[in-house]
Formats: C-alpha cells, structure tokens, sequence
C-alpha cells in the first residue's frame, strides 16, 4: 500500500544585503530618473551586495542564499542535519560550477544531501518548489530547502562604475533603479497523511515566448563566443531589457498564468485569499490588465489579494516571489487556511509558473 504525504511549508526565512539604497542615493551614483517612470516602476529601495561606491563585493550569492535559509530553519524549529533535499533557483552563481546548492550544503555542513540547482530567474523558485514539494509527496524526501537567491548588483555595476552620472544611459538607469539584491528561503516537510485528506496542490508552467525576441538577456561569461571575442566587449558582462516588449506583453503573460491556475485550482480568482506576485502592483504592469485580457470582474478581484513588496527590494529575481512570501506571512498576511497562489513571471523567454497551496504554517514568531 501506497503512504499518502503531506506536505507542508513549515516557514519561510528571508535576507537582503547592507543598508536600503534609496532612489535619492542612488541617483548621485547613475543620475536621475523622470519623477513619472520612477512613479511607474514603484521601487523606492533596494539592497546591493556591493558597495556603490567601489564595487567591491561584500557578501555573495551563496552566503545570502546561507543566511536567508538559517533564518527559515531557526523558525521551522529544523536543524540543517535534518535536512534530506535542498533545491536552489538563482540565475547569477558565483561558478559555473559547482552549483549553488552544493555550495550552500556546505555552508550548512553537511556532508550529504541531495543538492540540485536551477536556472529560472523570476519563475525558477516556484519551479523549484514544486519540484521539491514532488519529491515530499512521494516519499522521496522528507524534509526540504527551497532557495531562491539572486546578485544582480554585480551585474549591473559596470553600467556605471567610473563614469559620469549624467552621461549614464537611460535605459540602464531604468535597469539600475529597478532590480535589487536579496535570498529567500522555505522549510518544507513531509509527514503521513493519515485518515485526513492530504493538502491539494495545482501548478501551472509555461514558456510562451519561445518564438519572440527575448525579454531580457544576460550577455557574457558564456560560450556564445571564443573568449578573446568576449574581452574586446565593451563590457564582459552586460544586462540588455526590451523594455518595450516587456511592458507590453509581461501583463499577457501574467494574465495568461493568472487565468490558467484559477482554472486548474478550481477556483474564481475571489476564491483565493492572497496571490503573491512580486510585480502585481507596479504601474507600468497592472495598468494593461485589461488590454491583456482580464475582466473587470476579474481585476476587481486582484484588488486587496496580490501579496508583494517591490517597492521595498526592488526585482529581485529567482528572490522575488519568497522574499514577498517572507513578507505576507511575517506581516500576518498571509494567516493559517489561507488559499495562496503562488505565481512567477520571467522575461528573458517569458516563462511562467504557479503553484497554489494551503497555508498552514502557525502565525511567523
């Protein structure tokens, strides 16, 4: 006979580097924004892990994925060594190899446990806790790490580094004055259903981009090209935005995987009782719901149950959606029975991804 299992997100842990870098601030390093895109993109600060000043790195990747995932396990009440699954989503790793989770294993101190990292930006850490959620539910596992941690600050730096502020482009101000620095983390675990009926899950995933240009790119430190020819770049490591493409059709995108998992929950969208989705009430995204296809019913019914907290840390990446998780539950948000839809939305290719669950941690401490 088949055990039934169910799994459950005992806690969520959350952590962003140094000091808040506010939009003030930062426009003595990058020069200004108009106050109307400011005004669009709703981030008021976000947090780098290198100083603005210099570059230099004070912390890395790994360490913030390390810090936020103590955090999650101090709370859930885990020690490491418990631990039998520890899945990592970032898009920008310190190596090539070896992979983000083994690092982070080792960082935990543990001598064995099944590490496994993916790639997938804004919608790889949903992508990454169902895989692991999988592995609880049939037995695989039993107690699980799910991190997304993202360092684009690294990335971002040489757009300005050494130059003029006023000779900074603008179209990478807009880059610079949106994405931030940051790790969130979940403590999942399995245990026998019993006689009571296990937690539903349903999760939707999709690549609807795969014909068009992409969204975003992250260019360099690859194998596009010889390496001599990636040297005589202007820049070794270069972040490009179709913010035009992105603008337009991200809103289709969402509407898209916001329609697809009330369908496949079985749920109206006033059924759930918080939809985090990190970019849900900025401007320039929530104002094309319509022209993207929601009904006034349906956008009526986003109103008061999106859970996110752009304006705070900034786009955060393969980050965004636990950081805003972190944010809903510590807040009281985000209560015990909760419907949660979890949802996020990638650019490069226009990837999305949703999982919704049953909320069943106690109120966070």
């Amino acid at each position: 006979m088949t055990t039934a299992y169910d799994v459950k997100i005992l806690s969520t842990g959350a952590y962003v580097p140094g000091e808040p870098l506010d939009n003030a601030t930062l426009e003595k390093y990058v020069g200004p924004l108009p106050d109307d895109v400011l005004e669009g993109i709703q981030v008021k600060t976000r947090y780098w892990m290198i100083d603005p000043v210099t570059g230099e790195h004070r912390i890395n990747n790994s360490r913030m994925a390390e810090r936020a995932s103590r955090q999650a396990l101090q709370r859930a009440g885990v020690e490491p060594g418990e631990l039998d699954l520890i899945v990592v989503c970032t898009a920008t790793p310190e190596y090539t190899l070896p992979n983000v989770a083994t690092t982070l294993q080792h960082y935990l101190g543990l001598e064995s446990v099944a590490a496994i990292e993916i790639r997938g930006a804004c919608a790889g850490w949903v992508q990454a806790l169902d895989l692991a959620r999988r592995q609880l539910a049939d037995g695989t596992a039993r107690t699980a790490l799910v991190v997304g941690s993202e360092a684009g600050s690294p990335v971002l730096a040489p757009h300005f580094l050494g130059k003029d502020p006023a000779r900074v482009r603008m179209r990478d101000r807009l880059t610079l004055y949106t994405f931030g620095d940051g790790a969130g983390a979940v403590v999942l675990r399995a245990e026998p259903a019993g006689e009571a009926p296990a937690d539903e899950f349903a999760f939707v995933n999709a690549c609807v981009g795969g014909l068009r240009k992409p969204g975003m790119e992250i260019v360099g430190g690859g194998t596009d090209v010889p390496q001599a020819e990636q040297l005589r770049r202007k820049q070794l490591i270069q972040m490009k935005i179709d913010v035009p493409g992105t603008t337009t059709f991200g809103p289709q995108v969402f509407v898209r995987a916001i329609q697809e998992m009330a369908r496949k929950d079985g749920r109206a969208l006033g059924e759930f009782d918080a939809i985090v989705l990190p970019e849900g009430n900025a401007d320039y995204f929530a104002d094309e719901f319509e022209s993207a296809g929601l009904s006034a019913e349906e956008i009526r019914a986003l109103d008061g149950r999106i859970v996110e907290n752009l304006a705070e840390v900034g786009a955060t990446g393969s980050a965004a959606v636990p950081l805003s998780l972190d944010a809903g539950w510590t807040s009281g948000r985000i209560k015990p029975g909760d419907r949660v839809v979890l949802l996020g939305i990638e650019a490069s290719r226009y990837i999305y991804t949703g999982l919704s669950l049953t909320w069943q941690a106690p109120p966070a401490a």
